[in-house]
Parts: C-alpha cells; sequence; structure tokens
C-alpha cells in the first residue's frame, strides 16, 4: 500500500473522530459507539476490500494508531483499532444512515464537510438514535441502540455465538443492564444457566426475545449466583446471616431473580394449632401472578426441608392466595441437593416446588460448564449418567 492511500484513510478516519467530538457533549456514548463502527468500517472495507485480514493489516493499523495518537491522544491503540474493525465486522449493519456513508465515500475530510455527521450525533442526543432508522423498522439485535454504550458493545465482542451475543443485547436493553451488570451476567453465564432446561425450540426463542416468563419452570435458574454477599464459602454459615445479608443486598439480589419478583416479607410468622412456622422470605412474582416463597438451607438439602416448603405452598394457597392468584411457588436455596431426592419426594408437586443451588463467589467458566453438566446428568437419569462414563 503506498504513503497516498495511507494518507487517505488517516483523513477520513481523523474526519470522523473530530466529528464526533463536537456531537459527544450531546450524546458520549452513542456518539463513541458511532465513531468506533464508522473507524472500523473505513478500515475495514475501504483499506481491506471487505477481507477480515490483509497481508499489510498489523502495518496499516500500527501507522494509523501512531498519527491518531499523535493527534487525539490516548484511545487510539493498535488493540483498540482492532477492537474498532472487529466491531464492524460483527455488527455490519448497525444501522448507520446511508447520508453518512454516501458523505464518507465522497471523501470527507473535516468537520466543516460532515452535516450528515453532525445531525447523526445530534438525534443521538435527543435519545432517539437514527430517527430515520427507527421509523422504518423495530429494533432487533445488530442494529444501533442508545441504551448501549460502547463499553456494552466491547463486552459483547467477547462472546463468540451470535445467539447468546443477540440474548445479552435484548437483556441488557429490557432491563437498563449497566455494562457491570451486563458483565457479571455474561460472567455467570446467565444464558446457559437459562438455557439448561429448555429445548431446541425454547433456545431459539431465548435469542430473538431474551428471558421470556410463560411457566414457574422458566423463573428459577440453578445455580444462583450471589457473589455480591460478600460472604466466604463455609460450613459455619448459619441461614440467619445468609438472609440478613440478602436483605441488605436486596436489589442486587432481585437482579440474580430476575424480572418479575416484587418483595412482600421475611421472616413471616405461621401459626398452626399453637406450633410457630417462619418463612424466610416473601416475594410476589408480577409477571405468573403467584406468591413465591423461598427458604434458606446452608446445608444439603433433605427430604424434611422439601416437606417443610410443602406446608408453606399449600398454607399460602389456602389462606392468602387472593382470586386472580395462581398456585403459590416455592423455592430452596441451598448449598448443596440430590436431584433424585427432590424428584421422589416431590412428585407431581415439582412443578410448584423448586430447588436451586447458591454459589457464594462467582466461579470460573469451567466451574460453572461442570455444574451443569453434572445437573444434566443427574436430570437424565441412570443411563445417562453410564453413558457418560
Amino acid at each position: 500500500m503506498n504513503s497516498e492511500k495511507r494518507a487517505s484513510l488517516y483523513d477520513r478516519v481523523r474526519g470522523i473522530i473530530k466529528t464526533a467530538r463536537v456531537g459527544a457533549a450531546r450524546s458520549v456514548n452513542t456518539a463513541q459507539v458511532v465513531s468506533n463502527w464508522l473507524v472500523g468500517r473505513e478500515i475495514v472495507e475501504d483499506e481491506q476490500g471487505g477481507r477480515k485480514r490483509a497481508e499489510y493489516g498489523k502495518r496499516l493499523i500500527e501507522n494509523l494508531s501512531k498519527r491518531l495518537t499523535g493527534e487525539f491522544g490516548r484511545g487510539f491503540t493498535m488493540r483498540n483499532l482492532e477492537t474498532f474493525r472487529a466491531f464492524y465486522l460483527e455488527y455490519p449493519h448497525l444501522g448507520i444512515p446511508h447520508a453518512v456513508r454516501a458523505e464518507l465515500t465522497e471523501g470527507l475530510i473535516g468537520v466543516e464537510k460532515g452535516h450528515a455527521v453532525r445531525d447523526l450525533f445530534k438525534s443521538a442526543g435527543r435519545m432517539t438514535a437514527f430517527p430515520e432508522v427507527a421509523t422504518r423498522k423495530p429494533w432487533k439485535p445488530g442494529l444501533l441502540h442508545p441504551n448501549l454504550s460502547w463499553t456494552h458493545y466491547r463486552l459483547l465482542l467477547k462472546e463468540d455465538q451470535a445467539d447468546k451475543r443477540a440474548f445479552y443485547e435484548i437483556e441488557a436493553i429490557k432491563n437498563s443492564w449497566s455494562a457491570r451488570e451486563m458483565e457479571r451476567q455474561m460472567a455467570s453465564l446467565f444464558y446457559d444457566r437459562l438455557a439448561l432446561s429448555r429445548d431446541k425450540k425454547g433456545l431459539l426463542r431465548l435469542a430473538a426475545k431474551g428471558h421470556e416468563v410463560e411457566k414457574p419452570a422458566d423463573v428459577f435458574k440453578d445455580p444462583m449466583i450471589m457473589e455480591f454477599l460478600g460472604l466466604p464459602e463455609s460450613p459455619k454459615l448459619v441461614e440467619t446471616k445468609l438472609e440478613q445479608a440478602l436483605i441488605n443486598n436486596l436489589q442486587a439480589f432481585l437482579l440474580e431473580l430476575g424480572k418479575g419478583f416484587a418483595f412482600i416479607s421475611r421472616q413471616e410468622r405461621l401459626t398452626l394449632d399453637g406450633d410457630h412456622f417462619y418463612i424466610d422470605l416473601v416475594f410476589y412474582h408480577t409477571v405468573l401472578k403467584c406468591y413465591v416463597i423461598i427458604d434458606l438451607k446452608t446445608g444439603k438439602l433433605t427430604h424434611q426441608d422439601l416437606g417443610q416448603m410443602q406446608l408453606y405452598v399449600n398454607y399460602y394457597d389456602r389462606e392468602r392466595r387472593s382470586e386472580g392468584d395462581n398456585p403459590t411457588l416455592g423455592l430452596i436455596l441451598c448449598a448443596k441437593k440430590n436431584d433424585a431426592v427432590v424428584k421422589y419426594t416431590l412428585g407431581e408437586e415439582q412443578r410448584k416446588i423448586f430447588a436451586s443451588r447458591y454459589k457464594l463467589h462467582l466461579p470460573s467458566e469451567a466451574e460453572l460448564r461442570a455444574e451443569m453438566r453434572r445437573e444434566v446428568k443427574e436430570l437424565s437419569g441412570p443411563s445417562a449418567r453410564a453413558d457418560a462414563k
């Protein structure tokens, strides 16, 4: 590649960056996303003819990085420019208006010629992203959304599978996740934990619509990751301390539980013929329209624990359930469980009572995948375990 062509690329990228900074005061996040996508587009489409890698690619990126850093300062390292290029390759149809592309094609050099680009950033500053695109067709994964910052997209690029990436885009927008919260959900394999109990059609729905709650089994994840409590893994942990930590971190706990949970009470007393029982936590699920009772067990789940939960669920169904409420659900959060004990103790009641393990630290991806493989073997029965050996 000759020096004249390198200069042409530099001037175009320089113009994108300077124009982006004009609109950044109004919409820093969206302007940054657009700017980085356009830079990636220039590198991939114009200089590399759409190929993912060219022989001169490294020299091109290195030279561009030096010149941009010299004029604009930090933020244009070789690694960052590689990320911009990857961003364009993974999101080739982000929804940038054709007017912007046209001006770039005609040789956008400076801010003074960037009217379409300035208009783009002004509209983004009004939180409408690109109105001419948004009104033409509804948003879907892969299109720009003003609620996704550059940090969101940078995290999404770490996920290789398109269906999982689409799922996290949808969930981040529906639940207004910060970039930090999305990073936690991705690290905790939120998609994989939900996918554990779903068939092929269910997996396709996850990628297309995100986490939708249609039946009780859609609500609970196993395991539940609760590293936000700051509690150490210890056999001496008592249930009262676990409960207090959950109450102290109720917002984070609600995020881990998922959409639809509303907190009702803690340590609710039931009195039956002079005997007192105390329910650890009571929630109401606004989507399923039912009470959800949560019992905490710091040891291994026993059939007595399941029997106690049956008592709580039956009581709520008979004494607290109102007209329009669906049957009460029970969730036992425990350190360990035996799925066979759950299956044979509950029988048909397994549609109303669930048991999930909790983790007090964020396991590695390998550890979580191993946990889920063990869960699949347990749920599949003895024949599957024999085949797995």
